[in-house]
């Protein structure tokens, strides 16, 4: 009777400890698996993160987000509602010069920056060049809270080499996107009718609210203007523009001192692209001419309205072949304001030289 009063009694205790172990092991797991897992320490930053990071805290201070408000559209004969827009820009001077693209401030009333602290300033537009899709604007500003980006050259760009572009894409204030030069000497089409050249194209993304941030290299310096893209759906689909930094740098300054870009021509209406080729003309074709302009001087004739015949149609500037008006142009432009040159002109299927002032026309 005993025995068996022993062996029941180290069944129960055998069942009681295992019960009693599982039990324990089963809080054990449930506490641990509810509770934050410990940290796992890491290493330094990589080279190329830090890079980045003191890239962006360096630059950041001198992005600023622009607002924009412009003329409603009228509806049923009464005023709509103003329309609004965004963009980017970036500090110049610390005489309070702000850089961006002129289609961020085109038509615009009112123009408002922020920097990335602080309540939005008012700005007014100091100057524009279309031609560029540039304008730069200013404000009042504590020249403390105004540090130009450091400017670096476009010229000696390579197609690999890192860039960062920091700027506002659909209203997140400044943002970091990261790529490389994509290709050089792209051409980009303005709303004159004109092309910017030395074009920088990048794969850094570039979305609506970018437009007139900086473009950087990886010492921090601007190599560029973001400008536009090139995507079906609107967002970035990895090509983006950049005005060359070459470019600003020359241009800023004109629009600084005088508050505006000489625009070099001869006094001559170009005939639409399309409705040149329409008439059969393989250059471009002179629709109308100023006035007392070079042209009119060189005895250059429009298209005959009447007729609708052609008059004459540049094909050649200092023996460059020409085919449309923005080779025209950055012809002009390369020669120079009060410079001549030599244009050769087509007429009923014959050909000629003359000789023209390139002046200023905007």
């Amino acid at each position: 009777m005993r025995d068996r009063f022993w062996r029941f009694a180290v069944v129960w205790a055998l069942i009681a400890g295992t019960l009693w172990i599982g039990h324990r092991l089963y809080t054990d797991l449930v506490l641990t698996a509810a509770s934050p897992r410990p940290v796992t320490p890491r290493g330094d930053l990589a080279a190329f993160e830090i890079t980045s990071i003191d890239l962006f805290n360096r630059s950041s201070p001198s992005v600023v987000f622009i607002f924009t408000q412009g003329p409603g559209r009228m509806q049923l004969g009464r005023g709509g509602e103003p329309s609004r827009g965004a963009g980017s820009g970036f500090v110049w001077d610390q005489a309070g010069h702000i850089v961006t693209n002129f289609h961020v401030v085109e038509r615009a009333e009112q123009v408002q920056i922020r920097f990335r602290s602080g309540d939005p300033i008012p700005a007014r537009v100091v100057g524009v060049s279309p031609d560029h899709d540039l304008a730069v604007l200013s404000v009042s500003e504590a020249a403390d809270r105004l540090p130009p980006i450091p400017i670096g050259t476009s010229a000696d760009l390579r197609i690999g080499q890192a860039v960062f572009a920091i700027g506002n894409p659909f209203g997140l204030s400044h943002t970091l996107t990261t790529g490389i030069v994509s290709a050089l000497d792209r051409t980009l089409p303005t709303s004159t009718g004109r092309e910017i050249a030395g074009v920088i194209q990048t794969d850094a993304a570039i979305n609506p609210g970018n437009s007139g941030g900086p473009l950087l290299d990886s010492a921090g310096r601007l190599i560029g203007v973001n400008t536009a893209i090139i995507s079906e759906s609107g967002s970035s689909a990895g090509i983006g523009f950049a005005v060359p930094v070459d470019t600003v740098n020359r241009i800023v300054p004109e629009l600084v001192r005088t508050g505006r870009m000489p625009r070099p021509g001869i006094g001559i209406q170009a005939a639409p692209e399309e409705v040149a080729a329409r008439l059969g003309a393989e250059g471009v074709a002179v629709y109308g001419v100023v006035k007392g302009s070079s042209a009119e001087q060189a005895g250059l004739a429009g298209i005959d309205r009447g007729s609708q015949r052609l008059g004459d149609v540049i094909v050649a500037v200092d023996g460059r072949p020409i085919r449309t008006l923005a080779q025209f142009a950055k012809a002009l432009e390369e020669a120079g304001i009060g410079k001549s040159v030599t244009l050769r002109i087509r007429r009923n299927g014959a050909e000629r030289d003359v000789k023209v002032t390139v002046a200023d026309i905007s």
